[in-house]
């Protein structure tokens, strides 16, 4: 019981750090929380049967990303080039339900699943919501935890935005 409690404030802790510099836009810290071997995927949702072993497609994202291309994304929003956010949204992340628990003896991995929804706004545009599950694996660095997986399952099937310029 102690270790769950361990785990969950861990991925507590590293979560709302995370929400803070999404935020804040402070995308070059939040690169360090990023693990050298990042997979970040938003699957796109689907509207099937109740039968259906799923809801997400296999072949289709929203966004499929890692370190590098996450950096690049940064860089370019730090650039002349980034029209899709400027002016920039002004975001806030309400993070909840967070589970988490150790995937190894060693206690350097934690599984983490938690709810997510975000608010965006952006120029004089009407705000929009985006909310769902997010799926992440922890790992135990030196400097403390970084993220090495993390696949986003949005509760829309079409998104209420006209880009997804943002990290969810």
């Amino acid at each position: 019981m102690l270790l769950q409690w361990e785990a969950r404030q861990h991925a507590m802790d590293f979560l709302h750090r995370e929400a803070d510099l999404l935020d804040g836009r402070r995308l070059p810290q939040w690169l360090e929380l990023l693990h050298a071997d990042l997979d970040y995927r938003i699957p796109v949702r689907t509207t099937r049967e109740r039968s259906a072993a799923t809801t997400f497609s296999a072949a289709a994202f929203h966004m499929i990303e890692d370190r590098s291309t996450c950096q690049a994304r940064v860089d370019r929003l730090a650039s002349e080039f980034a029209w899709a956010e400027d002016p920039p949204s002004r975001t806030r992340r309400f993070v909840s339900n967070i589970q988490a628990v150790y995937t190894d003896e060693d206690r350097e991995t934690i599984d983490v699943r938690s709810n997510l929804l975000v608010f965006r706004a952006r120029s004089e545009d009407a705000a929009i919501h985006l909310s769902g599950e997010r799926q992440d694996v922890l790992s135990r660095v030196l400097e403390g935890w970084q993220l090495r997986s993390r696949t986003v399952l949005l509760d829309h099937t079409a998104l209420p935005t006209l880009n997804l310029a943002i990290f969810l």
